[in-house]
C-alpha cells in the first residue's frame, strides 16, 4: 500500500505515480510490438520483390543485410522472452511465499498451485524461445 505523507494523507499521489509508470510501460510494450510487426512484414514483402538469384549482400550494403537483421531480431526476441518468463516466475514465487507466511495452514495447496503455474509459464517460454530461434534461422 502507498505510504501516507503529511501533505497527502491517503497516499493517492504515490498510487497515481505507480499507475502512470505502468501505463508508460504498457505503451512502450505496444510500440515495440507494433515496430516488430512492421519490420517483419517489410522483410517478407522485400524478399518477395527480390529476384531469386540476387546476392544477399550487395557492394554498397550497410552493416546488416535483411538476413542479419532477422537473426538479430530472433536473438533479441529470445532474450526478451526469457526475461519475461523469469519475471513471471519470480512474481509467482514471491507472492506464494508471502501467501504462505500469511496463511501457513494452506502452504501445501499454495506451493502446489505455484509449481503448476510456474511449469506452465516455463512451457510457454520454451515454445516462444524456439519460435524466435526458428524465425532467426529460417532464412538461411
Amino acid at each position: 500500500m502507498a505510504k501516507a505523507t503529511r501533505s497527502d494523507p491517503t497516499g493517492s499521489h504515490q498510487r497515481r505515480k505507480v499507475r502512470t509508470m505502468k501505463s508508460k510501460r504498457g505503451t512502450a510494450a505496444l510500440v515495440l510490438i507494433a515496430t516488430g510487426l512492421v519490420l517483419m512484414t517489410t522483410s517478407v514483402v522485400q524478399a518477395a520483390d527480390e529476384p531469386a538469384e540476387a546476392p544477399a549482400v550487395s557492394a554498397g550494403s550497410t552493416v546488416f543485410d535483411w538476413i542479419g537483421l532477422k537473426t538479430l531480431g530472433g536473438g533479441i526476441g529470445a532474450g526478451l522472452v526469457v526475461m519475461g518468463g523469469a519475471a513471471g516466475i519470480g512474481r509467482i514465487g514471491g507472492s506464494a511465499v508471502e501467501s504462505m507466511a500469511r496463511q501457513p495452514e494452506v502452504a501445501g495447496q499454495i506451493s502446489t498451485a505455484m509449481i503448476i503455474t510456474a511449469a506452465m509459464i516455463e512451457g510457454a517460454t520454451l515454445f516462444a524461445v524456439l519460435g524466435c530461434f526458428l524465425a532467426a534461422i529460417a532464412s538461411k
